[in-house]
């Protein structure tokens, strides 16, 4: 399954000409060959892990008259959508001898922070069992984004990219789930749907080949640009500024037009310390979106030394992608510093329910209604929810 020297690939319209390594870990200017499967060929073989922790392989779906292997993953729009849809396939098209598998073939390691700014859940194993036990799927969900050894076998373009083999084993469709693209409603054109139909029907697929509309697979050799992203981040200014409880009140009324959390924490605060990382992170996967984190220290005045020192080595600077937006509210950092030993009044600005103990988690919409609040260590699968739930909310 090791790739060639060279190739093209067409992907959305766009060509490219790319050389590929012998290894699986490429150099930023090289990629692995991709070339999807012919209309008649075999499947070809695998041998994967499955959320369930079992190995699947061809053999496991033998029983099956007909095989839909769908290559897709938790991050991309267009995937998410889809998991409905595919769900209730699965479930109408069970008796009637048809199986569905769904494979994820994305390099974690490749997938840039901000690449899952419509999802709550990243591509990394551990993530898609958690996303399974969510959507609570009916088949088996399997991992290939250590290798990608499959998806290059297969010629995975995109997310989601279906391929319907026979009884024999043998290539009969690939393209297209549907058209419902990122609109987790019912499709207007049920691909894959239609052509198994025709085939328990004993009739052809009519089309056996159609474009596939969604996020491109996310290959090994994309790291390198990651790391490069990432030393980005590492040089941008962190800067921390003193909070006043009026500045507190105009932050929480957010007119920003976007969702906004905000975390109350302390340097002394081990739980408030324990979950900052999260935190960051969580603030560079939707900093493409509509949306910001202010956070603000209730450490004593006399340690705000103390409280920049801890924002500079966690490195909590404010997103390039904000910086504008920050800069016509009048403020020049996301990072504050409540200085008053007064903290009724940050909690009477802040959140009237708030009861003092920190950490304390707020996430705001759009006119300054608070949809998510949780004080202690939050559930950052909880707090993302909230996030994705607010942002699909705004108009």
């Amino acid at each position: 399954m090791k790739p060639n020297s060279s190739f093209f690939s067409f992907v959305a319209g766009v060509v490219l000409s790319v050389t590929a390594s012998s290894s699986y870990l490429y150099a930023a200017e090289k990629a692995p060959v991709v070339k999807t499967i012919d209309i008649g060929t075999a499947a070809p073989a695998f041998k994967l892990k499955g959320v369930d922790d079992k190995e699947y392989s061809l053999q496991s779906f033998k029983e099956a008259k007909y095989l839909v292997v769908i290559f897709t993953c938790n991050h991309c729009p267009d995937a998410r959508a889809s998991w409905g849809r595919i769900n209730q396939f699965t479930k109408d098209y069970a008796e009637k001898g048809v199986q569905v598998v769904a494979i994820s073939s994305n390099s974690p390691k490749a997938l840039m922070l901000w690449e899952n700014g419509y999802s709550v859940f990243g591509d990394s194993f551990p993530e898609m069992k958690e996303l399974a036990a969510e959507r609570k799927l009916t088949f088996p969900y399997l991992y290939d984004g250590d290798t990608q050894e499959v998806a290059l076998a297969y010629g995975a373009m995109a997310t989601p990219h279906t391929f319907i083999f026979g009884p024999e084993r043998k290539l009969l469709y690939q393209g297209q789930f549907d058209n419902g693209q990122r609109n987790p409603g019912p499709a207007k054109k049920n691909t894959v749907k239609d052509a198994v139909d025709n085939l328990l029907a004993g009739k052809p697929v009519e089309k056996t080949k159609t474009r596939i509309f969604g996020c491109s697979t996310k290959w090994a050799y994309k790291q390198d640009w990651v790391v490069k992203k990432q030393k980005e981040w590492d040089a941008l200014p962190v800067s921390v500024e003193p909070v006043t409880v009026d500045q507190v009140k105009e932050l929480v009324t957010n007119k920003t037009g976007k969702i906004r959390v905000i975390n109350v924490w302390s340097t002394s605060c081990g739980p408030c310390i324990a979950e900052f990382p999260e935190l960051i992170d969580t603030y560079r996967r939707y900093q493409q979106r509509p949306f910001d984190m202010i956070t603000i220290s209730i450490d004593p005045k006399d340690d705000a030394d103390k409280v920049e020192n801890f924002l500079v080595k966690q490195h909590l600077p404010t997103s390039p992608r904000g910086k504008k937006a920050m800069e016509k509210e009048g403020r020049k950092t996301n990072n504050y510093h409540y200085q008053s030993e007064d903290l009724d009044a940050l909690a009477e600005a802040l959140d009237t329910e708030w009861q003092g103990p920190i950490p304390h988690t707020l996430v705001i919409d759009a006119e300054g209604k608070i949809l998510f609040r949780h004080n202690g260590q939050v559930d950052v699968v909880e707090l993302r929810k909230a996030i994705v739930k607010g942002i699909e909310g705004l108009k």
